[in-house]
């Protein structure tokens, strides 16, 4: 339910909950509200029983927005979603629309007329939603950091190395365009970025980044088993006896050889039992000769 919620808030580009203050005490004021949001005007430091006040909208002042006399307020066009506080001179204005944009004049007047008149100049903003930081090393080694926001005007981004600003000596470019920035082959560290404009302000996570990593599509570091060869700088790198291809070579050769004496042993039992068998016969041969001759003599007496 709340992952659905917060789906329907980020499609209708809401800012429940935000909430900005303005101090409207001087001529020409600039102050800004969260669309969709609150914002917390300071027109005077409390009102008073001898004065009266009158809040218009737009320069020409054809819009009465709020009248209070004697301390009582007479009259509030917007009352549904305002509330002026007499203790301590606030106007909170809800719900803020584009339409709210406009220049408010601002009229204090006593028994002898007006005493004072000013205006304060109200933008709505819409927030900064969300931010994605993405990295990516480069042929020569540099490092190209991006910074994206999800919804806001007029973001203004900002990067951070460990938490520090970056330096001459470790940036080499910055793309205001794209929202990018080119770091130089020996930094390293965590790299942030932060959006921000008048009503809000985001930050992305960092990302780590060193001198020998590699990050987005030229990350991506195919190694060759035989002879250790990275694909973005190809530098080759000998097998040692450590190397686990190196030890696997060996196992390859060990296998052949117990291969070999397998063969060989069964071949030289092959020729071990044909040799007995022919051994046999020839013993057996020996045996039947000896019993024939004595058949033969026997015989032989007989008819004499």
């Amino acid at each position: 339910m709340q992952a659905v919620i917060g789906l329907l808030v980020m499609m209708l580009g809401a800012s429940y909950g935000l909430e900005t203050y303005c101090d409207g005490r001087q001529d020409g004021a600039q102050c800004f509200g969260p669309l969709g949001g609150t914002v917390v005007l300071q027109l005077m430091d409390r009102a008073s029983e001898r004065e009266r006040y009158k809040l218009y909208k737009s320069s020409d002042k054809t819009t009465l927005i709020l009248t209070v006399i004697n301390n009582k307020i007479f009259n509030n066009a917007i009352k549904s979603r305002s509330l002026f506080n007499l203790s301590d001179g606030t106007f909170r204005v809800n719900n803020l629309s584009r339409t709210d944009s406009d220049e408010y004049p601002f009229e204090i007047r006593d028994n002898k007329g007006i005493k004072e008149n000013r205006a304060l100049r109200l933008t709505i903003q819409a927030p900064v939603s969300s931010v994605r930081l993405a990295s990516e090393c480069l042929s020569q080694g540099e490092k190209r950091v991006s910074c994206s926001s999800g919804g806001g005007d007029s973001p203004q981004y900002s990067w951070t190395l460990d938490g520090r600003s970056l330096t001459d000596t470790e940036l080499l470019s910055v793309n205001t365009e794209t929202n990018s920035i080119t770091l130089k082959q020996h930094v390293s560290g965590a790299v942030a970025c932060s959006v921000r404009n008048n009503v809000s302000r985001f930050c992305a996570p960092p990302t780590t980044i060193s001198d020998s990593s590699t990050v987005g599509k030229e990350s991506t570091v195919s190694i060759n088993p035989r002879t250790n060869i990275t694909s973005w700088n190809q530098t080759v790198t000998p097998l040692s006896e450590d190397d686990p291809w190196y030890i696997t070579d060996h196992s390859l050769l060990v296998c052949g050889v117990r291969a070999a004496v397998v063969v060989f042993a069964l071949i030289g039992i092959a020729f071990y039992f044909a040799w007995k068998n022919k051994d046999y016969k020839k013993a057996e041969g020996s045996a039947y000769r000896p019993e024939r001759e004595h058949q033969d003599e026997s015989v032989v007496m007989v008819e004499m």
